[in-house]
This record gives structure tokens, sequence and C-alpha cells, in this order.
């Protein structure tokens, strides 16, 4: 298997933006939350892109597959605790779980796309 660039990658791309959108919405919890929702939102929106970087960097598909599995489901974790804020907080987080809900259906494409590709080779 070739790796994968990372960098080159849409949905590692997109996640990013995901991440700064996340940070900015922690910047208005409050401080009280820091140890608390902050932290587990900032650590599960890193999440998706730290698990896409390393996914590329390993030597089968089956490898990458299983880090993009791992991202999706940080992802999940991240639309949870964006529920919670919204209802605990009264902060809108609609805007950031629909941008979450497209990644989610990229890398649940880009997942399809690498195992189409496993099974021709077969």
């Amino acid at each position: 298997m070739k790796k994968h660039n990372f960098r080159e990658i849409k949905i590692w791309q997109e996640s990013l933006v995901i991440v700064k959108e996340v940070y900015a919405l922690t910047s208005s919890l409050p401080k009280e939350e820091k140890y608390g929702i902050t932290s587990q939102l900032n650590r599960s929106a890193v999440s998706i892109p730290s698990n896409i970087a390393e996914g590329s960097g390993r030597t089968s598909n089956k490898e990458f597959i299983r880090f993009l599995e791992i991202a999706i489901s940080s992802s999940y974790e991240l639309e949870t605790q964006l529920i919670l804020v919204e209802e605990l907080f009264n902060l809108q987080t609609k805007e950031i779980i629909e941008n979450l809900h497209a990644l989610q259906n990229r890398i649940g494409g880009f997942t399809r796309q690498i195992k189409e590709r496993m099974n021709k080779d077969i």
C-alpha cells in the first residue's frame, strides 16, 4: 500500500476547520468547565484529524480504515458533547453539528472507497 499524505486528504483538512470551530465555542464556556466539558470537547475534536493523520501513515489499508473508524467514532463523541453544551449552556452548536454530519458522511465515503480498492486488488 502506498502511504497517504494526510495533508492532502480532504477529510483531514475539513476536520481541522471543525477543531477551530470547537475551540472558538469552548472559549465562551464558563471558566469552571475548563477541566470538564471544555477539555473533553477540545480533545474529541482534535482526535478526529489526529486519527486520520496517524492512520494515513500505516502500512496497510486495513490499518488505515481502523483509524478512520476511530476518527468517525470521535466525531460521534464530539456530536454528543455539542448537544450537551447546547442543552446545558444554551450555546448554539447547530452549525458545527451540521459541519460534523457532512464530515461523518465524507469519512464514511472515503472508507468505502478504500475498501472498494482493496477488493479490486484481491
